[in-house]
């Protein structure tokens, strides 16, 4: 599997789903918030037999603004929901396809969104954001 494009296609369902989203496939210098992006990557390769399937966890981030304490983290929960129209993992989970399709336009079998994990604050530069980690497990052709 082609990780670069897998990262850029995650950062691109989430945009189309969630355009009030900045969204990068790589870990931007610059966080203009609020903001996604595909993070961290590990691979498992070799899940079956032979050459067959890899398993890929990219870890994405979610940053929002800090003005205060309280907006901040409700702007954070919003799209840490399980669903609705702010909800990051009902967006990642439209790269699905439909069934009988592949995964991210080609790129993978399928895709999971599999947790959520560090809500915290985090510091970028000399700023400061609330964010959190959403981690996103694919599977596809080694």
């Amino acid at each position: 599997m082609d990780v670069g494009a897998i990262r850029k296609a995650l950062a691109d369902v989430v945009r189309d789903e969630i355009p009030s989203l900045n969204c990068f496939g790589y870990v931007p210098d610059d966080v203009p918030e609020p903001c996604f992006y595909s993070g961290e990557v590990e691979i498992d390769f070799d899940k079956t037999f032979g050459r067959g399937m890899d398993e890929i966890a990219v870890t994405c981030r979610l940053l929002v603004s800090r003005a205060d304490d309280r907006s901040g983290q409700e702007a954070l929960d919003k799209y840490l929901a399980g669903s609705g129209p702010d909800s990051i993992k009902q967006a990642i989970e439209t790269g699905r396809g439909a069934p009988g399709q592949s995964a991210l336009g080609g790129l993978a079998d399928d895709l999971h969104v599999q947790r959520v994990q560090a809500y915290r604050q985090y510091l970028v530069g000399d700023r400061t954001y609330y964010g959190a980690e959403i981690v996103v497990r694919i599977i596809g052709r080694g």
